[in-house]
């Protein structure tokens, strides 16, 4: 039946993305013949006049997608990046299509005006229909999965804090289409692999501990394991070439989550010292126009925010003082760029000297310290939102890693690798790290490592794709409290 599903998934789109393309076309020749452009409609012959061009074409745009791995399946892949591959391949897939047509049809495409007049119309009509299409296709498939249909089997090896935080990704998103048969767990940890925080099998989740990681191969057999995620980032190399050769005896897919040294190796550089070869691996500051172009947008989107956002926080700062006794705005000691103090601005969500008798604390769920607005602020993050002045004046970025207090910076940085290197780029509203889930009562290991490879791996693309899923997420998040 899995495999059933996986084909009709895949012919399905198939066909769907065959659908968009043809519609698609029709539409821009009706276009075409009701707005033309630089020819009279009467010189436009009928429809099928063009069926040729028409197959070229959707056979251009289906044989792109193949070659752009649109038919691969991707579960990572959000929205946007998805829609950033269809705008690709239909460009592609469109020049393509208008060199074939010249040359097939070179007789007929100055008597018939293609490409020139229609050619437009078809990309702008194909990326919109085909987007459209997809996204359908999309929703209809998770919906599937998360009832049971087509589900991929999943095993978790290692019992720790990563094998739990996979669990509770799995958990909280059923449409991935991912159903968690158990854990493996890695019983000798030490210096053979992690320890094993959990290896009394009493981890805080209702999954099964199914065995070691000797037993990995007789339990992808008897649970029908499709695919095995191995969490143990701090295990040896000699320690995941076993599992993962245990692993590829029963044919499975196989991810790593990966190591700190793994997050940071895509910036490594070999230089030398007088002749003595060297690897840099700290070489990750922005500088020089990344920089400057990073400060423009921030400057930008900050100021044009605060002027679009004015009413509403001016009500949501009448509420405050409607609601509890205290400021509108509470002022909270961070760390930022190079280490440096700075006041970070939030509505006040909390009851006035809530760290009275706790001293500096981390929220955490159902707090019994915020104010009843402030229970609604934290939950869609509206709280962070007078961050903005943070960012127009300097001290802050829109995106970035998120700042600490320093009492708990002295804490992480005895114990967490690389955890200093946040503080080389200037701290953010939100991060890489909080739009995949680490925020609130997570581990700071973990944070760090994506904060790392957020920094490493810049670029004003990925900040934009930071910032629309920041939107979304502002009313999915689980751990927003």
């Amino acid at each position: 039946m899995k495999r059933q599903a996986k084909v009709i998934f895949a012919v399905s789109l198939l066909l769907i993305d065959v659908a968009m393309v043809v519609l698609a076309f029709f539409l821009a020749y009706e276009l075409r013949l009701r707005i033309p452009w630089r020819m009279p409609a009467q010189n436009i012959g009928p429809f099928r006049d063009y069926a040729g061009m028409m197959a070229i074409y959707a056979l251009a745009m289906i044989t792109v997608f193949f070659f752009y791995r649109l038919y691969h399946r991707q579960r990572a892949l959000s929205l946007i990046e998805e829609a950033s591959s269809i705008f690709g391949a239909v460009s592609v897939g469109t020049i393509i299509s208008i060199a074939l047509t010249s040359f097939f049809f070179r007789d007929s495409v100055v008597e018939l005006g293609y490409p020139w007049t229609m050619v437009m119309y078809s990309w702008l009509l194909t990326l919109f229909l085909v987007a459209v299409g997809r996204f359908a296709h999309s929703r209809i498939q998770r919906a599937l999965q998360a009832r049971g249909w087509g589900e991929d089997r999943l095993l978790i090896v290692g019992v720790n804090d990563v094998g739990q935080m996979i669990w509770q990704k799995v958990r909280y998103s059923p449409s991935l289409g991912y159903r968690v048969v158990g854990f493996i767990s890695d019983s000798n940890g030490g210096s053979n692999g992690s320890n094993d925080e959990t290896n009394n099998h009493t981890a805080a989740v209702d999954v099964p501990v199914l065995g070691k990681i000797e037993d990995i191969p007789r339990v992808i057999e008897e649970q029908d394991v499709s695919e095995v995620i191995v969490a143990l980032p701090e295990a040896s190399r000699d320690r995941i070439m076993t599992i993962i050769s245990l692993c590829e005896r029963g044919r499975v897919g196989i991810k790593v989550y990966p190591d700190v040294f793994q997050i940071m190796a895509s910036q490594v550089s070999i230089g030398d010292l007088s002749g003595l070869p060297l690897l840099t691996v700290r070489d990750v500051a922005l500088r020089g126009w990344r920089l400057t172009l990073k400060r423009a947008m921030d400057i930008v989107v900050s100021a044009v925010a605060l002027v679009v956002l004015s009413p509403f926080m001016l009500l949501v700062a009448l509420l405050i003082k409607l609601d509890s006794p205290g400021p509108v705005f509470y002022a909270q000691e961070r760390m930022g760029l190079d280490a440096k103090p700075f006041w970070c601005l939030k509505f006040r969500s909390m009851r006035q000297d809530a760290e009275a008798e706790t001293g500096p604390v981390w929220a955490k769920k159902d707090d019994p310290r915020r104010t009843r607005l402030g229970a609604f602020l934290r939950r869609f993050s509206i709280e962070e939102l007078p961050q903005l002045i943070n960012v127009l004046v300097g001290d802050m970025s829109l995106v970035g890693p998120r700042p600490e207090r320093p009492v708990f910076v002295e804490q992480f940085k005895r114990s967490i690798p690389r955890y200093m290197d946040r503080h080389r780029e200037k701290a953010g509203i939100t991060g890489w790290a909080q739009v995949n889930g680490l925020r609130g009562d997570t581990s700071i290991t973990e944070r760090t490592k994506y904060d790392v490879w957020y920094i490493e791996n810049w670029s004003l693309w990925l900040d934009i794709k930071i910032l629309i899923r920041t939107i979304f997420m502002a009313f999915t998040d689980r751990n927003a409290y």
